[in-house]
Parts: C-alpha cells; sequence; structure tokens
C-alpha cells in the first residue's frame, strides 16, 4: 500500500470491510432481520465482542487520530449496512466500535502484558 493510500485512509477502509465481514460469517445479516429465528443475545455479545478486540489490536497497531478513527466507524458503519442488517444493529456495533477504539486503547497500552 503507498503513502498516498496511507494518507487517505484507505487501510483504514480496508479493515472495516474485513470486520464487517468477519461479523457476517458469525451473524449473517439474515439472522439479524428474521422474526422468527431469534440468536440469543449473549451470542451476539460475544461476535461483536470478538469484532471489536480486533479493532482494539487494529487500533493499538495504527496510528489512529481522530479523523481515521472517524473514517473507520463510517466505513464500518456503511459496510454493515450494505450488507444487509437492521439499523438498529448498525447503530449498536458502530457505537460499540467507537467505545472500545478510543477507551480500550490506552488500557491496553497502560495494563500489564499488554491486554485490557
Amino acid at each position: 500500500m503507498g503513502i498516498l493510500d496511507k494518507l487517505l485512509g484507505r487501510d483504514v477502509d480496508a479493515f472495516a470491510k474485513t470486520l464487517a465481514e468477519a461479523i457476517a460469517k458469525r451473524y449473517p445479516p439474515a439472522l439479524d432481520k428474521s422474526p422468527e429465528r431469534r440468536v440469543s443475545p449473549n451470542r451476539v455479545t460475544k461476535v461483536l465482542e470478538d469484532a471489536m478486540e480486533q479493532a482494539t489490536s487494529y487500533a493499538s497497531t495504527q496510528r489512529l487520530g481522530v479523523y481515521k478513527k472517524a473514517k473507520l466507524a463510517n466505513a464500518f458503519k456503511w459496510e454493515l449496512k450494505e450488507l444487509g442488517y437492521s439499523d438498529k444493529f448498525v447503530e449498536v456495533a458502530t457505537e460499540s466500535l467507537v467505545v472500545y477504539i478510543t477507551t480500550r486503547k490506552g488500557k491496553q497500552e497502560s495494563a500489564p502484558g499488554g491486554s485490557a
């Protein structure tokens, strides 16, 4: 990836797509929108927590400023929408992403052993 791609945040867009696809593999959009097939809240929480840990790891290895964090959140949100998730799920997942990458990064660096 070239320097221009880095500056424009294309790596962030690619990661957002990867993160959304990882969620879709474990919790497909069809399950989210299906009224007759309910998934346990614990399963959805676990899927989101695993994805958010990936995001935290990514944020700790990349230098994400305010612009790139916002870009990541927006790209992630639009990827989930394009995959067909409900607005409620997209909102919850995006909010989780923002919280994780803004609060967990500092905790991960200051915690013994590097994990939160």
